[in-house]
């Protein structure tokens, strides 16, 4: 349950005390852990304890005179299971930007997801768990899912029953003399519709020659379905392509998702998506089973199975993403975990 401070308490650390004590200023955070036994299909078999992009953040907004609202956020990782998620001890680590609403829809800057990382939203069931869909969508050079810093963006009011036009551009991502660091933008572009039982979204991203990863673009469509009020399903695509073919092939993602609440506060859902790569024996197929229950809206509790079949040339593991424990997989081993988790969103 999000807790509204007393702005004198933070506006120090947030913005301007005169701005703080007339702005809706609130803390919020999430600590989410996991007992997870990971084994890699070699020589790793063992039992840690994970803290799985818990977070703690800040959020404020106020109503403007002219009837828009400025708002803002400052989120930071935590790690729970060390007590620290760096070592370099950064701030706002996580989704941090300041932004206008109203009418006219909504415009914001600073660092947070992407609008293509976002569109996997509508099967994203395992989320910052072990067999997140991250595990076989955002790989090697060929990776998308990104929070972008620099990044303007702009999100339209919704129209026709239920879309959404948002475009971003994520400008220079370190700052730089050269000049050639002008060409390291991304572009995105997105369309969603959410309404009723349909939760739909796509979307397209652009990085330039000079981005970190190299030149490359990806395509992404997700959608899901409420067959009933307890029946969730969905699939998602995945196109990603990089200039460079030789040392990054081209790759799909495709599979399917469904969350099936069984109970009045206990959820079984489960996956199976599929990573085909344009390069010989390098594909890998992503399976994950979970249970789970919720105590009250601020407390789950829930177990997860998850594996990734990898051919010869492959080597992902279901654990890699979102997550504090973790270990490197092996080439043409299947990786194989169990997690007993337990969050708590305040």
């Amino acid at each position: 349950m999000k807790k509204t401070l007393c702005a004198l308490a933070v506006g120090a650390t947030l913005f301007t005390p005169a701005l703080a004590m007339a702005a809706d200023v609130k803390v919020y955070g999430r600590a989410h852990v996991s007992l997870d036994y990971l084994d890699d299909g070699a020589d790793y078999n063992e039992v840690g304890l994970s803290s799985n992009s818990s977070r703690l953040g800040f959020k404020a907004e106020q109503k403007l005179e002219n009837g828009m609202t400025v708002f803002g956020q400052i989120e930071q990782e935590i790690n729970f299971a060390s007590g620290s998620a760096n070592d370099d001890l950064e701030f706002a680590t996580r989704d941090t930007f300041v932004g206008l609403k109203g009418d006219f829809g909504q415009a914001r800057v600073g660092r947070f997801d992407s609008p293509f990382k976002v569109a996997r939203g509508p099967v994203n069931f395992f989320g910052d768990q072990l067999g997140d869909i991250r595990n076989v969508t955002r790989e090697g050079n060929l990776r998308f899912d990104e929070r972008n810093a620099n990044t303007i963006e702009y999100k339209s009011p919704k129209f026709g029953g239920g879309f959404n036009v948002i475009g971003a551009l994520s400008l220079h991502e370190d700052n730089s003399v050269d000049n050639e660091a002008n060409k390291d933008k991304a572009y995105d572009l997105a369309l969603t519709y959410k309404e009723g039982p349909v939760d739909f979204a796509a979307a397209y991203e652009h990085y330039e020659e000079d981005a970190n990863r190299g030149e490359r673009d990806g395509f992404r469509v997700a959608a899901a379905y409420k067959i009933t009020p307890e029946l969730n399903f969905g699939g998602l695509y995945q196109y990603l392509t990089h200039d460079n073919d030789a040392d990054n092939p081209d790759a799909q993602v495709f599979g399917v998702a469904a969350d099936y609440k069984f109970a009045p506060k206990t959820y079984l859902r489960g996956q199976v998506f599929h990573r085909d790569v344009d390069a010989d024996d390098a594909n890998a197929t992503l399976l994950a089973v979970g249970l789970e229950h919720r105590l009250d809206k601020a407390v789950r509790v829930y177990g997860n199975l998850a594996t990734v079949l990898n051919d010869e040339n492959s080597n992902l593991t279901p654990w890699a993403q979102g997550r504090s424990n973790s270990v490197g997989g092996v080439d043409g081993e299947d990786a194989f975990g169990l997690s007993l988790g337990f969050r708590y969103d305040f």
